[in-house]
């Protein structure tokens, strides 16, 4: 096969990236303080109280499970593009609130619905989890809240069944409260996860 990059004189020549050398590490900042790294979009003023790292305990259910305790890590942070990061990590909790096991990741996207170059009250999310589920995510934003609904459930053959979700978030006395519901495993959408987060930084 000929690559396309190769030079006229020489079709059959290697690219020119082939044997390069090698590149610097990631050149551009990601921050999740807004005092330091890049100018935050102005598409994402409405977020910007999301920012940050938090960190706390919830309360996780469902009806085929039984309750449980866990700590969680909540990331968000931007490079400067109309989009935040989203990254969540949680662990387990024994009755002492001592770490038992890893629990849920989550990694993802928020992003502001634009109408021309401003940011409307509509939000798009794509959450993508280790277990081999990826929802799609539309909400809207109103004031400090912000409720999201899947519009959309793909999973690999071997991820459980999940088929829709629901989450309330809200920036409340500064912390980050948030609940989760689920309809999974065919129960229907069911209260799922609760919890509350304080900001550890940014």
């Amino acid at each position: 096969m000929v690559s396309a990059n190769a030079s006229n004189d020489n079709p059959l020549a290697p690219p020119p990236w082939l044997n390069a050398p090698p590149v610097e590490p990631y050149p551009f900042e990601e921050s999740h303080d807004l005092r330091v790294g890049p100018k935050l979009h102005p598409t994402l003023d409405g977020l910007l109280p999301y920012v940050g790292v938090w960190r706390g305990r919830g309360r996780g259910g469902f009806p085929t499970i039984e309750d449980f305790d866990f700590a969680q890590e909540i990331r968000i942070s931007h490079d400067g593009r109309p989009f935040l990061h989203y990254e969540s990590r949680a662990w387990i909790l024994d009755e002492q609130s001592r770490p038992v096991r890893p629990a849920g990741r989550e990694v993802g996207w928020w992003r502001p619905v634009l109408d021309g170059d401003r940011a409307t009250d509509e939000l798009e999310a794509l959450l993508t989890t280790p277990t081999g589920v990826m929802e799609l995510h539309i909400g809207r934003r109103k004031g400090t809240q912000i409720e999201f609904v899947t519009d959309a459930v793909v999973r690999t053959s071997t991820a459980k069944e999940v088929t829709a979700g629901h989450r309330l978030f809200g920036i409340v006395e500064g912390a980050l409260l948030y609940a989760q519901d689920m309809a999974a495993v065919g129960q229907p959408l069911s209260p799922h996860l609760s919890a509350r987060l304080i900001r550890v930084a940014g």
